[in-house]
């Protein structure tokens, strides 16, 4: 598998050392370096990430502040100077925390334990979608003029407006000129359930169930009565 990365750190150097250790994981795909963590906002906005290597003193928001502002982070190997900060990055969940200068076994062995994350999760999203391989699938969707491709994983969900829907991505919002039950047709049933007439959700998304309602990232989202049970069934199995 393929990890996309982003390096973030104010030294040249460090960068440096991990692209030159970087080539003895060829799975391993530098998409963007950074040298502070402004910049990184603006490049997770654009680029899918799976994992960072995070500087933590850094000017103008250091790397802790930083992991903090993210609402849903790629996993993330904090590479450092400062070993004060590893009780810190372990409570919120860094993958691993290397502290420099770190030689190429060290750094191995910290990716070895990103990859081994990423195909567990890889793993359970084929297995609740049933369908071998959706990893990699999409689907092309109509927006006036214009003709998208979405990834099957990215998509939290979907809501119906009259005779549009909305479609709700990891990084963008698209609006089609299609009924709900159209699109429901287009979606593997695996993995995606209608809760409510106007609303299909993405059940890896699931953050919170509540009640009658799904949280999915900031938005809370009803569960209808003619599909609670339905619902309900799948949640329980």
């Amino acid at each position: 598998m393929k990890i996309r990365s982003v390096i973030i750190d104010d030294e040249p150097l460090a960068h440096r050392v991990i692209e030159r250790y970087a080539e003895s994981f060829p799975n391993l795909e530098i998409s963007a370096k950074c040298f502070n963590a402004i910049e990184a906002i603006d490049v997770l906005h654009q680029l899918p990430v799976d994992l960072l290597f995070l500087d933590i003193n850094m000017p103008k928001l250091t790397g802790m502040e930083f992991l903090n502002t993210l609402k849903n982070p790629p996993l993330v190997i904090v590479t450092t100077a400062y070993a004060e900060y590893a009780i810190q990055g372990y409570e919120l969940n860094v993958v691993d925390y290397l502290m420099k200068p770190f030689p190429l076994d060290r750094f191995l062995r910290a990716l070895q334990k990103a990859e081994e994350i990423l195909r567990s999760k890889e793993n359970l999203i084929r297995e609740s979608s049933g369908q071998k391989g959706y990893a990699e699938e999409y689907i092309f969707i109509k927006s006036s003029k214009k003709t998208f491709r979405v990834n099957l994983k990215e998509i939290l969900y979907i809501e119906a407006l009259g005779d549009y829907v909305k479609i709700y991505t990891t990084d963008r919002m698209i609006v089609s000129y299609q009924s709900l039950k159209n699109i429901e047709s287009l979606l593997p049933s695996g993995m995606f359930q209608r809760i409510h007439k106007s609303f299909i959700i993405s059940l890896p998304k699931i953050d919170l169930i509540e009640s009658n309602h799904v949280k999915i990232r900031e938005r809370l989202i009803p569960v209808g009565t003619n599909f609670k049970a339905d619902f309900d069934k799948r949640i329980r199995n």
